[in-house]
């Protein structure tokens, strides 16, 4: 899988609003999917088809544990999103820069102004 077609399914994962509040809760550790669904007003197939677009998205991994299959968040996937942030933030950063340069190049330097001495004349 491509980075961008890796990104493409994580952006397109987290564009929903359930999911990202379900990537919310497992940041704070382990759940099961009963304790996931629990603040949604949602049945658990529908809960267990977000779990799998955020698995798909290699954004969460379900493990076994006896009667229980715990899903947690995986940290490589955020770590590309972090990635890809930094990386447009670099670059609008530096068009902000040359922006700015080019604004100051612009810039019209003020007219030396004169000395007023006020009726005084100086010895």
């Amino acid at each position: 899988m491509t980075s961008s077609t890796k990104l493409d399914d994580i952006f397109g994962a987290l564009a929903d609003p359930t999911r990202r509040a379900i990537v919310a809760r497992l940041a704070s550790g382990e759940a099961t999917v009963l304790e996931l669904a629990a603040p949604f007003d949602i049945s658990l197939p529908a809960i267990s088809r977000h779990l799998k677009v955020l698995e798909n998205a290699g954004l969460i991994s379900r493990g076994r544990d006896a009667q229980k299959r715990p899903c947690r968040l995986e940290a490589d996937a955020l770590d590309e999103i972090n990635r890809w942030t930094q990386h447009t933030k670099l670059a609008w950063e530096q068009r902000f820069d040359e922006l700015d340069a080019y604004l100051k190049k612009r810039q019209p330097t003020p007219p030396k102004r004169e000395k007023k001495s006020h009726g005084r004349q100086k010895p």
